[in-house]
């Protein structure tokens, strides 16, 4: 069976308690024994990296750069990729489901394509930025559910394990 992986997106430059919050995410997604994969640079993909090491999950990240260096020092497996914000498409598909906290324009990217891959994507209401302005709401009429919002942590990693049927 293949590894189970959960995307975490979010913005490069968010607040501190935003940041605990990912840091979370990322505990609650190491402790279950998933992967958990971002575009593996600062902010949000770096506190989510973190917080996974802490129950030594294993963490990849996607880089819109050419230099596994420049990855966060929290991350396992670097992939450089060169593409630039092109690279938002492989996170956004290489995750089972995509949970989303605060974010700009490169994580609403993230979470349309997720939402047109038939991703279940979760967002942290509370953390604003895109995830706090779609959460609970659709995109657009080829799903008919929404994005599932949730306040806490703990929700936003029982929101996917629900949506794709995981024990």
């Amino acid at each position: 069976m293949a590894m189970r992986i959960i995307s975490v997106i979010g913005g490069a430059d968010s607040n501190q308690k935003t940041l605990k919050l990912a840091e979370s995410i990322g505990e609650e997604i190491a402790r279950r024994g998933i992967v958990l994969l971002c575009g593996g640079l600062g902010g949000i993909m770096e506190a989510a990296c973190k917080g996974a090491k802490k129950h030594n999950g294993l963490t990849i990240g996607i880089l819109p750069t050419d230099a596994k260096e420049h990855a966060n020092q929290y991350v396992d497996i670097a992939i450089p990729t060169g593409l630039g914000y092109a690279r938002n498409f492989l996170v956004a598909k290489g995750g089972d489901g995509v949970i989303a906290i605060d974010g700009s324009a490169g994580t609403l990217s993230e979470i349309a394509i997720a939402w047109f891959s038939d991703k279940p994507v979760v967002a942290l209401a509370p953390t604003g930025g895109w995830a706090g302005e779609l959460a609970g709401k659709r995109i657009d009429s080829r799903r008919s559910d929404v994005i599932h919002s949730a306040s806490t942590p703990e929700e936003a990693v029982n929101a996917v394990f629900k949506a794709l049927g995981w024990d």
